[in-house]
């Protein structure tokens, strides 16, 4: 059976947003980072990092410098017991590259993630602070969760954000969220009705 997975973004999500990292000295966790990964993965969620990575197509960042940052991030979230399965990112920008079906909201990355660790793309979450981030949930079916880190408090009001999209705090808001829809969709009977509570 196909997994379910936690689509997360980097930069605003996971890490504070520092406009083309280069410097993995600069790498650091948003609060709710870790904790957040942590309980989506207890949760049974792969966890796979999607991000946009412009600044390599714009002359910003290098490639070696990208590398750095995400092996930086990696170390942490290890040292977090927070590792992340899969981290996958587009270097492309259409204003200097060819157009690419990898730049979210295209949706290359996460069928590439889904072909390499066998996910069920319509039962998995689509976490970000912006549009793009979110978006993809419409088109394959899952749950976009909008966190109001980075740009997301903004992006809140976007009448552009998809109408079932949901909102959290960070990204252990975001899990403690769904545990709890978990919980309440594997409840007994008895406690749906009314219960302990209501």
């Amino acid at each position: 059976m196909s997994r379910i997975a936690a689509f997360i973004d980097r930069d605003g999500t996971l890490i504070y947003d520092r406009h083309y990292l280069a410097d993995p000295e600069q790498v650091e966790l948003l609060p709710g980072a870790a904790e957040g990964l942590r309980l989506l993965r207890r949760l049974g969620y792969a966890l796979v990092v999607v991000t946009n990575q412009s600044g390599i197509a714009r002359g910003r960042i290098t490639q070696d410098e990208y590398d750095q940052v995400a092996a930086r991030l990696d170390a942490i979230l290890e040292a977090h017991d927070a590792a992340v399965d899969l981290t996958l990112y587009c270097p492309h920008h259409p204003d200097f590259t060819e157009p690419c079906e990898c730049r979210k909201p295209g949706l290359g990355m996460y069928r590439k993630a889904a072909a390499q660790l066998d996910l069920d793309l319509a039962r998995s979450l689509y976490i970000g602070d912006k549009l793009a981030d979110v978006q993809p949930a419409v088109a394959l079916g899952g749950a976009g969760w909008l966190v109001r880190t980075g740009y997301g408090a903004s992006v809140e009001h976007d009448p552009g954000l998809p109408a079932k999209t949901r909102c959290a705090d960070d990204l252990a808001d975001v899990a403690t969220q769904v545990s709890r829809q978990s919980a309440a969709t594997n409840a007994p009977e008895e406690l749906d009705a009314g219960g302990a509570g209501s």
